[in-house]
């Protein structure tokens, strides 16, 4: 029913920028939560950045200060902009909402399939 396309992943060398973009498509009423997680290899995944819809933003430590998480409602989509890359950061960065189909629905998450971000010299 609801659809994440992620874009804007690739490879960066250290210190350098990339912006992740993540459009919701399908039958949507409304979007809460939106959010970015990672996962690096042999790793769980971790939350790195969320805004609620009242623009309420929360970020891993690592990243702050780093990154930056917005969004676009009437577009329906968030982004993560990430600078100052390192290393640490390569994963696959994934697009994550928390969504309402309708108005007497229950708010149900749903899950982009993945860009790589790989930081190295």
């Amino acid at each position: 029913q609801v659809q994440l396309v992620e874009s804007g992943g690739g490879s960066v060398q250290p210190g350098g920028s990339l912006r992740l973009s993540c459009a919701a498509s399908g039958i949507i009423f409304r979007i809460y939560r939106m959010a970015w997680y990672r996962q690096a290899p042999g790793k769980q995944r971790e939350l790195v950045a969320s805004i609620t819809d009242g623009d309420s933003i929360n970020y891993t430590d690592s990243v702050k200060g780093r990154f930056t998480v917005s969004r676009d409602n009437a577009k329906k989509m968030v982004y993560l902009q990430m600078n100052s890359l390192k290393p640490e950061d390569t994963a696959v960065y994934y697009c994550n909402v928390d969504v309402r189909t309708t108005a007497i629905s229950a708010r149900n998450d749903y899950w982009g399939q993945g860009t790589q971000v790989t930081v190295s010299p």
